[in-house]
C-alpha cells in the first residue's frame, strides 16, 4: 500500500464521509503534560471510522465489476457491529446486496442500523470468530464476495485517510494513539503517517481483555488468545490467521500497549464529563491508555476516538458506577 493508494481512497470516499475535527483536549493535555488533541471519528457518518473503509471497499467493488461484467454481485462481511453498520450504509447508497454476520451479543445500537439500511443481518454467532467463519463459508458457498472488516486493502486504505487529515491539520504531530481490534485502522494510519512524516510514532492500544496483537507480536506469529468480556466490544476477538494486518503492524507500529478495563470505563466517563463527548468502549480505548499512564514525554499527541455507538443503557451504567 502506498500513499497514492490512500489518496485514491480519499477521492473515492470524499462525497460520503466527513472530515472530522481534531480538537485540543485541555483535560488530557494537563493530565499527561503533553499537547493532546482528539481526532473525533465518533462524529463520523455512522458514528465510527469504519465508514471510510466500508465506502472505499464497496465503491472499489462496484468500479471493478463495472469494468468486467457490469453486474456487481452479493457482498458479505463479518462484524462486531460498526463495520456491519458502515458497510450496510455503503451498500444501500451504492445499490449492493449485503449479508452481515455478527455475534448475537453485538450491541443493539449497532445492529438496529444494519437492519435499517436494508442489509440481511445474521446475528446468530456465539463469538466474533464464529461470525467470521460463517461469513466466509457463506461467501464460498453462494459465490459472494467477502469483505473483511480489517484484513482488506481497500478497507485499510480508507481507514488510512484518518492519518492524512491529522497530519494536514496538525503538521507538528509527533505521536498518534490508535485503538486496535483487527488492526485495520492502526495499519492504515501507520502506513500513511510514516509516508507523510517519518518522525511520527504510532502507538496501538488493545483492551487488556483481548490482547491478540500483544501476544502475537511477543510470539512472533499469530496466536489464539482467550477473549474476556470487555466494554470495548468492537476490539474483542481473535485475528483471522490469514490477516494482512499482522505484518503491517509489525513493520509500521512503534508500540502496542494494553488498556485495563477500569481505565476504559474511566475514559468513557471522562469524555462525557470533561469533553461533553460520547464514545463507545472501543472508541475510548486510546484515551484509556493515557489515563492508564502511557508516557507521552511532552510530544504532540493525537488520540483517535474511533466511534460512539454505545447502547444508552450501557452508557448510563458506566456513568452511574463511576
Amino acid at each position: 500500500m502506498t500513499l497514492e493508494d490512500i489518496a485514491v481512497a480519499r477521492r473515492r470516499i470524499e462525497r460520503y464521509v466527513r472530515r472530522t475535527p481534531l480538537l485540543e483536549s485541555p483535560w488530557l493535555s494537563s493530565l499527561t503534560r503533553a499537547p493532546v488533541r482528539l481526532k473525533l471519528e465518533s462524529l463520523q457518518v455512522a458514528n465510527s471510522f469504519k465508514i471510510r473503509g466500508a465506502f472505499n471497499a464497496a465503491a472499489a467493488f462496484v468500479e471493478e465489476h463495472a469494468r468486467t461484467d457490469g453486474s456487481p454481485h452479493v457482498i458479505v462481511t463479518a462484524s462486531a457491529g460498526n463495520h456491519g453498520r458502515a458497510l450496510a450504509c455503503a451498500a444501500e447508497r451504492l445499490g449492493l446486496t449485503l449479508v452481515v454476520f455478527t455475534p448475537k451479543s453485538a450491541p443493539r445500537a449497532k445492529l438496529d442500523y444494519v437492519r435499517h439500511h436494508g442489509a440481511d443481518l445474521r446475528a446468530d454467532a456465539a463469538t466474533y470468530e464464529e461470525a467470521e467463519r460463517l461469513a466466509k463459508v457463506f461467501a464460498a458457498s453462494e459465490g459472494a464476495t467477502y469483505i473483511s472488516p480489517y484484513s482488506h486493502p481497500d478497507v485499510i486504505a480508507g481507514a488510512a485517510t484518518v492519518a492524512m487529515e491529522i497530519v494536514e491539520d496538525w503538521p507538528e504531530v509527533e505521536t498518534i494513539v490508535v485503538p486496535v481490534g483487527g488492526g485495520g485502522l492502526v495499519s492504515g494510519i501507520a502506513v500513511a503517517a510514516k509516508a507523510m512524516s517519518g518522525r511520527i510514532d504510532i502507538v496501538g492500544v488493545e483492551t487488556a481483555a483481548s490482547p491478540a496483537f500483544h501476544e502475537s507480536l511477543e510470539a512472533g506469529r499469530i496466536v489464539e488468545i482467550e477473549v474476556r468480556p470487555t466494554l470495548a466490544d468492537g476490539l474483542a476477538g481473535n485475528m483471522d490467521p490469514q490477516t494482512i494486518t499482522f505484518e503491517l503492524v509489525r513493520r509500521f507500529v512503534d508500540r502496542m500497549v494494553l488498556a485495563p478495563e477500569a481505565a476504559i470505563a474511566d475514559a468513557i466517563r471522562g469524555l462525557v464529563a470533561r469533553e461533553h463527548l460520547v464514545a463507545e468502549g472501543a472508541g475510548a480505548t486510546g484515551v484509556a491508555a493515557l489515563l492508564g499512564g502511557l508516557t507521552l514525554a511532552g510530544r504532540n499527541t493525537a488520540v483517535v476516538v474511533s466511534g460512539s455507538n454505545i447502547d444508552p443503557d450501557v452508557l448510563a451504567q458506566v456513568i452511574a458506577t463511576g
